[in-house]
């Protein structure tokens, strides 16, 4: 049962995306979606982390539920992918960026998401080391 469920879970990512995000080789994932073996507890937990779902509803004893990606925004129940939510959730700590989002919120809120990933691989650009921004200066 739990293979199964991996698999389902697994969609149209591949054994070695999952089994890199869990940290075991891909035949050992493998292994898992096959029942030829069977995670320990540890490894389920981490399973079940991955796919963001409970430990039960990896093992079959409950239904998948629905991903929670409904967000009410200005009174407005909007959309938004598992990605775009986490990214939502960090932006909430922040919010003087919400100000206007009377007005089609679900676009407001999905350009705010593109700012903010635009933002944080600016900055990740930026912690490279460039020395001091003077290049080299003769005395």
């Amino acid at each position: 049962m739990i293979g199964e469920r991996m698999k389902q879970l697994r969609g149209n990512r591949t054994q070695e995306d999952i089994a890199s995000l869990i940290g075991v080789s891909r035949a050992r994932y493998s292994h898992y979606e096959n029942g030829r073996s069977e995670p320990d507890l540890v490894m389920l937990e981490k399973i079940a982390d991955c796919y963001e779902v409970t430990v039960d509803e990896l093992l079959g004893r409950t239904d998948i539920a629905e991903p929670h990606n409904k967000v009410t925004v200005a009174g407005q129940e909007i959309t938004l992918s598992i990605e775009e939510l986490k990214v939502f959730e960090e932006l909430k700590k922040h919010p003087i960026m919400f100000h206007d989002l009377a007005s089609d919120p679900e676009a407001k809120v999905k350009e705010l998401i593109k700012l903010y990933k635009m933002k944080k691989m600016f900055l990740e650009d930026d912690t490279e080391d460039h020395g001091d921004g003077f290049g080299e200066l003769e005395d």
